[in-house]
């Protein structure tokens, strides 16, 4: 079984999608995306995309994950640089010179024609091709050179009718590398292109809503499209901006900040949005109130632009969700989750909650219309018991009771509301509130105060790194330890002092109890048999755990082995590696990863998580995010990888024990007798600054990998894991047609993960490790 048939997977076989290079070609760098227009296609069409970005020549194949799509790769291109463009145009003048001279002694006034010039300098329909589309470039002020969008691949995809409507992943291939993903839509409404120019002549759609609108805005650029309304209407207008491209790793803010104003046929403004609550994509929510010709304009909001600036606008009456409540319930359970919003025909759902066995994460659940669309929408799950918040309770005299292991559904019903709990006095406890991450334009802050309403502890906003998609981490968690006694109070509001019935919120109640989630990149790993390759662990601790963790491979191909799988203590990102199967037993697999860690405390059970894949994403230079994907993929591409020459002999499952300062040996053995332990050089690729490691000989024909951390700044406690790459140097004989010959460096490839920790002052002692001084 291979991914495509897994999961839901891909949608064709492997076969057809990563097809094998005929001849061993060298790939430099693994394919960039920077993003594809249109960035959807309509169910039951075939629609041409183009995707743009970097390091696409050569591109065999390209595939979007889930059933019912097919791909097909049509052409390549990349603009002419400067220095080609300026090449052909010599070589055209000098033979127009030239032929003009001949024309000139022959009696002949005027230049030669311009065919006979081509012809003359054997110029092919492409290279002309080429040279026109260089220059319109350049005379478009609004196109601004960017060597990380220029190449360009155009792509067939065929979408069928019965196809799952939602985002999907896309990605190209070329062996042995296969891409970052993008999104790319499937959606059930008719899809149009925008044509320039529209910025001051609106673009007339002449058909019906509702319809998807995919368009491009570049510097200074603004887009307008016109279309008919009728009276009584309730017209929704979506952009999905972020939901194409979440970050831009090169802007400022980090996305394409999206604005939309509507106008009627006089001109009048009679809708603006520049985002919905907290998400930065704008929705426009307009009830129509004559037949008219209603004119949509978005642009960005300083009027940046470029080729990445993709957007998707939906018009139409179609089902739109405000907000819904409440946003959890307790596992095992059934609860009734009521919606609010435009055009929703259903607005309730009763919904079978996780087993307690399986709440790591929100539950999606979905809601069906009566048109066929599907909202789907995050629900938290949580172990204790569930209990709704009872208004009045605003104020000490009227505050609500509750329990340890609570979990409150609530809401900020209106500006200036204040929710305050009555809370059990004594001992440490936990609150967290689930809102923002929950789709709530809730910014909340919480307080714990005494019986004279002095704050004893504060909490505004909480990072919680598993959501990578907000750039705004609103919601609080507070820990605070009470004396017995009291009364204490908690109080809950609005940081803006803002309110409504979409103020919603979970607020969990409990004891501080330690845990962990685990996240995982690349979330596609492409490799050759044998090859080992290096996955970033990162880890998010909450209530103060800081236990080490264990990395396990769930029901992992035969063959795939796991180096390095120990999270130290407190650390919150671990480079670990896997070693491919050396014979696979199918060309791709789904990945599942596991940590178990044990809580403090007798009795305590061990604590575990699963590994969710994700896509490392930067924001404006600087700050990165991890992107949740669908699921963990491995794809193996060509031939065996070389051997690793050497084999470093280290118990199973010990870290090595290193020296804060100075060198310790490892007992190592050669696996290839060609190559020379002299040969071997090893250059870290994720280790602590200034470490160094060679092959040495131990004495009485012994080998032996020395770690030197003379330069390095460790303590005593730090660990970790060592990732070497290995290089073979080969200085090649002298001959007379080489006298000075230079040397020659094969990158052999990655040695597994070493793990290590820093043991006071010398090497403990370790069956068959060996320290020196």
């Amino acid at each position: 079984m291979n991914l495509y048939s897994i999961s839901r997977g891909w949608g064709f076989t492997l076969a057809v999608v990563w097809m094998a290079s005929a001849t061993a070609q060298p790939i430099p760098k693994k394919p960039h995306l920077a993003y594809v227009f249109p960035a959807g296609c309509q169910r039951g069409q075939t629609c041409e995309v183009v995707v743009g970005g970097q390091y696409l020549k050569s591109i065999e194949s390209a595939a979007i994950t889930g059933e019912g799509v097919t791909v097909e790769v049509v052409s390549y291109y990349q603009p002419l640089t400067d220095g080609q463009f300026n090449s052909l145009r010599r070589t055209l003048d000098t033979i127009r010179d030239r032929l003009t001279k001949q024309r000139e002694a022959k009696g002949l006034k005027g230049k030669p024609p311009e065919e006979e010039v081509i012809k003359e300098a054997g110029f092919t329909d492409e290279q002309l091709e080429q040279m026109e589309l260089y220059r319109q470039r350049r005379r478009d002020p609004r196109r601004q050179p960017n060597e990380q969008l220029d190449e360009q691949i155009r792509l067939k995809v065929t979408v069928a009718e019965n196809a799952d409507v939602g985002k999907r992943q896309l990605r190209l291939a070329k062996d042995p590398l296969v891409s970052d993903p993008i999104w790319f839509h499937i959606d059930r409404y008719t899809e149009v292109v925008e044509h320039e120019p529209n910025d001051d002549d609106p673009e007339y759609l002449s058909r019906s809503t509702p319809l998807t609108i995919n368009g491009q805005i570049f510097p200074g650029d603004r887009d307008r499209f016109s279309f008919d309304v009728r009276r009584g209407q309730h017209l929704v207008i979506k952009a999905s901006v972020r939901d194409v491209i979440p970050y831009l790793a090169d802007a400022v803010p980090g996305w394409f900040q999206a604005v939309m104003d509507l106008r009627d046929s006089d001109g009048n403004e009679v809708a603006y949005s520049d985002s919905f609550f907290f998400h930065q994509d704008p929705v426009i929510m307009h009830r129509v109130s004559r037949d008219d010709t209603y004119t949509l304009t978005i642009r960005d909001s300083v009027y940046r632009g470029r080729e990445d600036f993709v957007y998707r606008v939906t018009v139409g009456e179609i089902p739109f969700v405000t907000d819904y409540f409440p946003l959890g319930a307790t596992a095992d359970s059934e609860v009734t989750v009521r919606l609010r919003g435009w055009n929703l025909t259903n607005t309730t759902a009763t919904i079978k909650t996780k087993s307690r066995r399986n709440i790591d994460g929100p539950q999606i659940f979905t809601v069906r219309q009566n048109d066929g669309t599907k909202v789907s929408l995050p629900l938290r799950v949580d172990l204790w018991p569930d209990v709704d918040e009872a208004e009045s309770n605003d104020s000490p005299d009227e505050a609500q009771p509750i329990k340890l292991r609570t979990a409150i559904n609530g809401r900020i019903d209106r500006p200036g509301d204040i929710d305050l709990y009555r809370l059990p006095g004594g001992g440490r406890i936990t609150a967290e509130v689930y809102a923002r991450r929950l789709g709530s334009p809730l910014d909340s802050v919480l307080s714990v105060l005494d019986a004279d309403g002095n704050v004893l502890a504060f909490a505004d906003d909480f990072e919680d790194r598993s959501h990578g998609l907000l750039t705004h981490q609103a919601d609080s968690h507070l820990e605070v330890s009470l004396p017995a006694g009291g009364p204490y109070y908690l109080r809950l509001m609005d940081t803006q002092r803002n309110g409504g019935p979409e103020y919603a919120y979970r607020l969990c109640l409990r004891a501080p109890e330690s845990s962990f989630q685990l996240r995982v990149t690349p979330g596609t790993i492409a490799a050759r048999p044998g090859q080992v390759v290096p996955i970033d662990v990162h880890v998010m601790r909450t209530d103060g755990f800081d236990q080490p963790i264990q990395l396990q491979l769930v029901d992992p191909p035969e063959g795939l082995v796991l180096n390095g799988g120990i999270v130290p203590p407190g650390l919150d990102r671990v480079t670990a590696t896997l070693t491919m199967p050396a014979k696979p037993d199918a060309k791709s697999a789904s990945l599942h990863m596991k940590g178990i860690a044990a809580r403090r405390g007798r009795g305590r059970t061990n604590v575990e998580s699963v590994a969710v894949a994700c896509e490392d994403r930067m924001q404006a230079f600087i700050w990165h995010h991890l992107i949740p994907l669908d699921q963990w993929s491995l794809v193996m591409t060509g031939k065996r990888t070389g051997w690793i020459p050497f084999r470093v002999q280290v118990p199973p499952g010990q870290p090595i024990p290193l020296l804060a300062s100075g060198k310790v040996t490892v007992p190592a053995v050669m696996q290839q007798k060609n190559v020379q332990p002299s040969q071997i050089n090893l250059e870290p690729v994720d280790a602590p600054e200034g470490i160094a490691a060679s092959l040495v000989d131990t004495g009485q024909g012994r080998l032996g990998l020395e770690i030197d951390t003379t330069a390095c700044d460790l303590s005593d406690g730090d660990a970790g894991n060592l990732v070497f790459r290995v290089i073979r140097e080969i200085m090649p004989p002298k001959t007379e047609a080489n006298p000075n010959p230079k040397m020659r460096r094969q990158d052999i490839g990655l040695y597994p993960a070493l793990p290590f920790e820093i043991s006071k002052s010398r090497a403990r002692p370790q069956r068959r490790v060996a320290s020196r001084n």
